[in-house]
């Protein structure tokens, strides 16, 4: 089944209901004007349909290989990349002195949930290239931005980032990796890093890695950590790929998904480094990267429930399985009552996450563009919730997608579970969902919640201008919104333990309120009648409930997850 870009879905949020006018709006992205953002999703959808949805089979069946040490790429993976890199989609949102496009970091976001909806295997090459070039940018000093970035930007040159550690996941600052001073202003580093995407590769001149090692003056923990360049080939003195690294691939390693995404152990024997940032300042030059991978990996999710979504109709309006239960029907299993619920929940999922990442992008569009801070505490609120919701709408909507094929969906050829298990990891790399809920619910609410109840007002808001086309929805918005923000303020009272029991499902309630939030905007901009009415309709009726149940699990503190020993959960 072909997949076909949702340019049109993607439109009417950018125009209607995200704010994307406001980005717009200011000076530095004066450019985004209507005919722009529609000329480059249509151009970009020509790449995603024609040249990147072919590779997704190609890539599950024949993976990447480690052959004598260098790691080929699947089949055809190699020309998808150079159109890749030719359209200048590397550096959609780079800056334009380096080569990049300079557009919003909204327009990016669209442009990753249709790459990712075609071919997520291979979509996660760029999109890493364009966290390393957020954290140059950021970081790096002038003569590393003029070096590595126009390389990156045009995609000659691809990156990865290089944190995790055999001992050290989650908890970073376990990490072993050394840097030594060569005494030349370069740095020898040596250790192992595992979980490497896209650690090496063949479509590209040179891959360059960003990674995480500790200064013999590093104090222990995250404190004492540095960041370093560390390119696979050493540039010589006219910038051009020269001498090998003292770098390896040590294996590849056998995942449920992602085959064409190659995750390499990386060995660094004595490696040349050159310092991004101030030393023993790593984490911070690293967290910029992150938390823009964290936003894309949500998108990546949502790009992968719309394939999933759109293999599942095709297939519920093509299966003639009994006597059609409607009059006037298709003959096919689209018309079972059950079969429709889940593409109908299929469909307020997606809408759901995909305006809320959106919100996110427009957030930290914002705040680039205004420097204000009540923009940059939306975006870090929205960005622990877009990455969740839309993972865990990825793998939700995969999920389905495999029942609404029946036993079908459990046969290979179908490719229908291929969804399933390339989406599953999005919800544990780049900080797992348990992960963001704590942040959500700890970092992020510092403020003692004012940027929540800002968000929920602007929610209580719109659900009032609703009540007299909708009331239903309305008033149901508004409750919702109201006992969210009474949770917050219960929540933000709380010790830590307390909140980090109660934060999953407080980070799904939250998600559950702003994907009706977005809906109802979604049914007013269309008048209050029509298949986006339907669509939140479905979604405020049957999903948003759940908030309630899961609001209650939030206030449940941790007590009762302790109730049981080690010893009682073994028994």
């Amino acid at each position: 089944m072909p997949y076909r870009a949702p340019v049109n879905d993607l439109r009417f949020l950018l125009d209607h209901v995200v704010g994307f006018d406001q980005v717009a709006a200011s000076a530095r992205h004066a450019e985004a004007t209507p005919e722009t953002v529609g000329a480059i999703l249509t151009e970009l959808a020509r790449l995603t349909d024609d040249v990147m949805a072919p590779l997704q089979r190609v890539g599950d069946t024949r993976g990447a290989t480690l052959d004598n040490g260098v790691v080929r790429a699947s089949p055809g993976f190699g020309d998808g990349y150079r159109q890749i890199a030719e359209g200048g989609w590397v550096g959609v949102s780079g800056d334009p002195d380096y080569g990049g496009m300079g557009l919003p970091i909204s327009l990016s976001a669209a442009a990753n949930d249709m790459m990712s909806g075609a071919c997520l295997a291979l979509q996660l090459n760029p999109l890493l290239t364009q966290g390393q070039i957020d954290a140059l940018e950021h970081h790096a000093s002038d003569a590393l931005k003029a070096l590595y970035l126009p390389k990156l930007m045009s995609g000659e040159w691809t990156g990865t980032m290089n944190l995790t550690e055999p001992q050290a996941g989650s908890d970073v600052g376990a990490l072993t990796t050394k840097a030594v001073p060569n005494g030349d202003g370069t740095f020898a580093i040596t250790g192992q890093k595992i979980f490497i995407s896209w650690g090496d590769h063949d479509m590209a001149e040179n891959v360059c890695h960003l990674v995480l090692a500790r200064l013999p003056d590093g104090a222990p923990g995250t404190r004492g950590i540095s960041l370093f360049m560390v390119p696979k080939f050493i540039p010589d003195q006219d910038g051009n790929p020269g001498q090998r690294n003292s770098l390896r691939v040590v294996s590849l390693e056998h995942k449920m998904g992602l085959h064409a995404s190659p995750t390499c152990v990386m060995s660094f024997e004595g490696a040349t480094g050159w310092l991004v940032g101030a030393e023993h300042a790593g984490m911070k030059a690293m967290f910029t990267m992150m938390n823009n991978a964290r936003l894309m990996v949500g998108v990546q999710g949502i790009g992968v429930a719309e394939g999933a979504y759109q293999h599942a109709l095709a297939h519920a309006r093509e299966r003639v399985q009994g006597k059609t239960p409607i009059e006037g029907g298709t003959g096919t299993i689209v018309d079972f009552p059950d079969v429709r619920r889940m593409l109908v929940q299929m469909k307020a999922e997606i809408t759901a996450a995909r305006a809320i990442a959106l919100a996110c992008a427009v957030a930290i569009d914002m705040e680039r563009a205004t420097g204000e801070a009540e923009w940059a505490a939306r975006a870090a609120l929205l960005t622990p919730i877009a990455k969740s919701y839309g993972t865990d709408t990825g793998i939700l909507v995969a999920q389905l997608g495999v029942q609404v094929h029946g036993g079908m969906g459990y046969v290979e050829e179908t490719g229908a579970a291929q969804f399933y298990r390339d989406v599953r990891v999005t919800s544990i790399y780049e900080g797992t969902n348990g992960i963001q809920a704590m942040d959500l619910v700890g970092r992020k609410m510092m403020d003692g919640g004012d940027a929540a109840c800002r968000l929920l007002e602007e929610v209580e808001a719109n659900a009032e201008a609703a009540r007299a086309t909708l009331p239903t929805l309305a008033e149901a918005v508004w409750d919702a919104s109201e006992t969210l923000r009474e949770t917050v303020e219960w929540l933000v009272g709380q010790d830590m333990q307390d909140r980090f029991a109660g934060a999953v499902p407080f980070q799904s309630a939250f998600a559950r309120v702003l994907g009706a939030h977005y809906l109802l905007k979604a049914a007013l901009a269309e008048g209050g009648e029509g298949p986006r009415t339907a669509l939140a309709t479905f979604h405020v009726t049957r999903l948003l409930p759940e908030y309630r149940a899961l609001l209650d699990q939030a206030r449940a503190g941790a007590a009762g997850l302790y109730a049981l020993s080690v010893e009682d959960l073994a028994g």
